[in-house]
């Protein structure tokens, strides 16, 4: 394909990859007023048991990588800690009620504005990006709401989306919004946040990422890396290219998570031949 702020440092070192060559989808009409609302979950099932949070035996961000000459990190074997990695959520928002799925759409804040990576010269007006919370559960067992700024034509799909994951108890490390901060960052190698909007051109182009417009998810871009020739990112990831060995937070071919997407028109990275870009579902084809 939403600790230190230096986690996102990988993530974006992540994301600047996706879309080598993306361009607009042709704009849609947007409710002028946003709106906000509670949705119940697709079906109905009992929510995953609560359990203890694992002891935490990775610092994400905390050691920055040896850069490349293309600017990436090196590329280094996967540690022990994350090979099959379940690492805590911390919560920035309260937990779904009852742990039940709830999202809203809204115009995006003022005060998440700010702290977005949204400018005045972006490709995207900041009145045609919604603001969506949404439930999700963690590696930890338990229900968490993570928040995401979107294109408004794409909001109330993708709110159905992660209502889908949420039944299905597909789990996500976390999400938020991305800071202007944490383009800049060091890369570290072991991010892992699922996240959509970022203002920024595609690796290596002039041209806007899918990510720019709101028009990009990126889910658990650790467990699903992005891979092209010697390249993978996050660069400590390497455990997770080999797709046989499945395990919890895995974009695979036809499963629910790519079939959820598909059903807003939305496509896989994955599918593609080169990049690989196993986290990315976009909503522009690129």
């Amino acid at each position: 394909m939403r600790r230190t702020a230096a986690v996102f440092g990988a993530v974006l070192a992540l994301t600047l990859t996706s879309c080598a060559s993306e361009v607009p989808s042709t704009p849609q009409p947007v409710p002028s007023t946003p709106n906000t609302r509670t949705t119940p979950a697709p079906t109905t099932r009992a929510p995953v048991t609560a359990t203890s949070a694992p002891a935490v035996t990775w610092q994400v961000g905390a050691r920055p990588l040896p850069r490349r000459p293309d600017g990436f990190g090196e590329i280094e074997p996967t540690p022990p800690e994350l090979v099959n990695r379940a690492l805590p959520t911390k919560d920035l928002l309260p937990p779904p009620a009852g742990g039940k799925y709830a999202s809203t759409v809204s115009a995006v804040p003022a005060d998440v504005l700010a702290r977005s990576t949204w400018q005045p010269g972006c490709p995207v007006e900041a009145t045609d990006l919604r603001y969506l919370t949404m439930s999700f559960w963690g590696f930890d067992g338990r229900a968490h709401t993570g928040e995401m700024p979107v294109n408004a034509k794409g909001a109330a799909g993708i709110t159905q989306v992660f209502g889908q994951l949420f039944a299905a108890r597909f789990p996500l490390e976390e999400m938020r919004v991305t800071s202007p901060e944490e383009l800049t960052l060091p890369p570290t190698g072991d991010g892992n946040s699922t996240s959509a909007f970022v203002c920024r051109p595609a690796r290596g182009q002039t041209s806007w990422s899918a990510h720019a417009y709101g028009l990009a998810v990126d889910v658990n871009p650790f467990c699903n890396p992005y891979t092209q020739g010697d390249l993978v990112l996050p660069e400590l990831a390497s455990a997770y290219v080999d797709r046989s060995n499945r395990r919890p937070g895995m974009v695979l071919a036809g499963d629910a998570t790519v079939r959820a997407f598909a059903a807003i028109g939305w496509s896989w990275g994955g599918a593609w031949t080169s990049p690989k870009d196993r986290m990315h579902f976009t909503g522009n084809g690129h």
